[in-house]
């Protein structure tokens, strides 16, 4: 049965996830997450939400409207990756991680079926959802994420018509995690989101890092969110494209395989050069540029990562590059 919007959320002995949301300056958006969040089918559950120094009053309003939740108030925003950590930290009894973002909209079902899917399926450690845009719901926002052996991500079938979307459930490279479940104990292993990305490519790169290790991960469709997708920061602003591309350097360097990263070399530098020629022409000459080289900066922290990234490697290079799409033409369509 599901609940009622006047049914508050009881405090659960035992939770068995913890869903750790990261507020800035959400608004009205985080007051419509918790909202549906109260609606879930599951039970077993806390939230934590995690408010990067806001200026405006959401938080006040969520501890006022939903007092069920636990809130943790920072004195400077340390963006989504760092945030989650100190969420998950503050959670170690639940055995779930469960990241989801304010401008997210959980159907009832939501946790239910990943959970339900994760209790199945328990030879996957990673668990993405259905999303939905939710100011045109008849398209989607993402259906799990795509990794190019370039080093390019991007969610799949975002923007694509919802009746031409995946609709059947099965092995993807990554979750978005604007609403995702992890196996805690993965998570913690793998060193959670690398804090030096503060947003944008550091669910990639945490999958891609889980992957390393022999993990592997789930599209669950009847997980619906409706997002409504950068909202905060804005689709292609600046902030998006210097994070996005600044990342995905690192990313390759971090997490690729020696034979894959030199087979792959030539294609990762043509991407980031195909890249400035097109966000020059886009009028962002200044962020692209910035964003290579401060990602060109932090190579050699990077590459210190690597070897502890990759000591832990119990997949074939092989076994990794099944997982990745190869395709030029899909990267061209994509970019």
């Amino acid at each position: 049965m599901i609940p009622t919007a006047g049914e508050r959320i009881a405090p659960v002995h035992d939770p068995s996830v913890v869903v750790v949301i990261i507020n800035y300056n959400s608004g009205d958006m985080l007051l419509r997450c918790l909202h549906d969040l109260e609606l879930q089918t599951w039970r077993s559950f806390k939230v934590i939400v995690v408010d990067n120094a806001s200026s405006d009053d959401s938080m006040l309003r969520a501890e006022r409207e939903y007092p069920w939740i636990e809130s943790v108030r920072l004195e400077s925003n340390v963006g989504f990756a760092k945030g989650n950590n100190i969420g998950a930290a503050l959670a170690p009894e639940c055995r779930w991680i469960a990241c989801l973002n304010p401008d997210a909209y959980a159907h009832p079902e939501w946790l239910a079926s990943l959970m339900q899917t994760a209790q199945a399926r328990p030879e996957f450690a990673l668990f993405g959802s259905k999303l939905i845009l939710a100011d045109d719901p008849a398209r989607l926002d993402g259906t799990g994420d795509i990794y190019h052996v370039s080093g390019a991500a991007w969610r799949r079938d975002h923007g694509q018509e919802f009746a031409n979307g995946h609709h059947i459930e099965g092995e993807i490279f990554a979750p978005c995690a604007a609403a995702a479940l992890y196996r805690r104990d993965v998570f913690d292993a793998a060193g959670g989101f690398d804090s030096d990305y503060f947003c944008y490519f550091e669910d990639v790169d945490l999958a891609f890092r889980m992957r390393l290790m022999g993990h592997r991960c789930y599209y669950v469709p009847s997980a619906v969110v409706h997002h409504v997708s950068s909202a905060i920061t804005g689709y292609q602003s600046p902030f998006t494209v210097y994070h996005g591309h600044r990342n995905l350097v690192w990313t390759f360097f971090k997490d690729m395989p020696l034979p894959l990263l030199l087979v792959y070399l030539l294609s990762h530098l043509f991407l980031n050069l195909a890249s400035i020629v097109v966000y020059t022409f886009k009028g962002q000459p200044v962020t692209i540029l910035k964003s290579k080289w401060d990602a060109i900066l932090g190579l050699r922290s990077a590459w210190r990562k690597r070897r502890q990234i990759q000591s832990q490697r119990t997949i074939s290079s092989l076994a990794l590059l099944r997982l990745m799409e190869r395709d030029l033409l899909k990267l061209y369509l994509r970019r």
